[in-house]
């Protein structure tokens, strides 16, 4: 968040859960909020997609930041001292090699690597422990024992930047729909047909299940393209006719920082 609005004047504000963001952009309280919504070593948030398909908000900017784990504790502290460690479960996840050579400690989920980092130090026990990264232990003042303890040195994280209405950039190049499709066969590949056939670049893709239907589901999917580019509407009037729910979720500017 602070990497991507760096150089303007904002205030921060911090919620417990992601959907308390989406409410907090919905009813007016902040003007943007800042989820992930994708990593490299373990796919897709998907809470946060089912977040934005169910509110009516928009992605307006994403940032790609590199994953930096590490292990960290009150001053004082020792790796034979620790007997708790907290995180996120995705701060686990990704760090599943380290922990699995210290199978004594009990891992307990927690808000966010951040959050669990401001725990541990508030606490001030030398047994507990967090992960998170570098700049939490700066923030509260705690150890680094272990640093980098990723399982992956190449990993990054995808946030997405949403506001309560869709913002107009004339440089955006990438978009991000949901499509539901009928039960039928060949339904998908109709679908995908909609940017090979208009020379679009398909990013990503993933598939969450449709309320109320078993065995269907909802496709996020994420092009290359603005809006405004002949090729691309071509491609959302194929879709609209080759679907059965369409949703235009932003057109913003792609972050390549990995």
């Amino acid at each position: 968040m602070r990497s991507y609005f760096a150089g303007r004047d904002v205030s921060e504000r911090h919620f417990k859960l992601f959907g308390d963001v989406v409410s907090a952009v919905m009813s007016g309280e902040v003007d943007c909020g800042v989820l992930p919504i994708e990593i490299s070593s373990t796919g897709g948030i998907l809470e946060v997609y089912d977040l934005l398909r169910k509110n009516d908000c928009h992605i307006v900017g994403e940032k790609i930041v590199k994953v930096d784990h590490n292990l960290m504790a009150v001053r004082g502290a020792n790796m034979a001292d620790i007997r708790r460690v907290y995180s996120h479960p995705q701060g686990f996840s990704q760090c599943a090699e380290f922990f699995a050579q210290h199978r004594d400690w009990e891992l307990i989920p927690y808000f966010n690597t951040a959050k669990s980092a401001e725990m541990v130090a508030l606490e001030g026990d030398l047994s507990k422990a967090a992960v998170a990264s570098r700049e939490a232990a700066e923030l509260y003042g705690l150890e680094i024992l272990a640093p980098n303890i990723n399982s992956n040195a190449s990993n990054y994280t995808r946030f997405v930047v949403i506001a309560a209405a869709a913002q107009r950039d004339e440089e955006a190049d990438k978009i991000t729909v949901v499509i539901g499709l009928r039960h039928e066969p060949g339904a998908l590949c109709r679908a995908l047909s909609c940017f090979c056939g208009n020379g679009l670049n398909l990013t990503n893709i993933e598939s969450r299940p449709l309320e109320g239907g078993s065995w269907e589901y909802f496709f996020h999917l994420d092009f290359s393209g603005h809006l405004r580019e002949k090729n691309v509407e071509r491609a959302v009037a194929e879709l609209e006719k080759n679907t059965s729910y369409l949703k235009i979720l932003g057109n913003y500017r792609a972050d390549r920082a990995a």
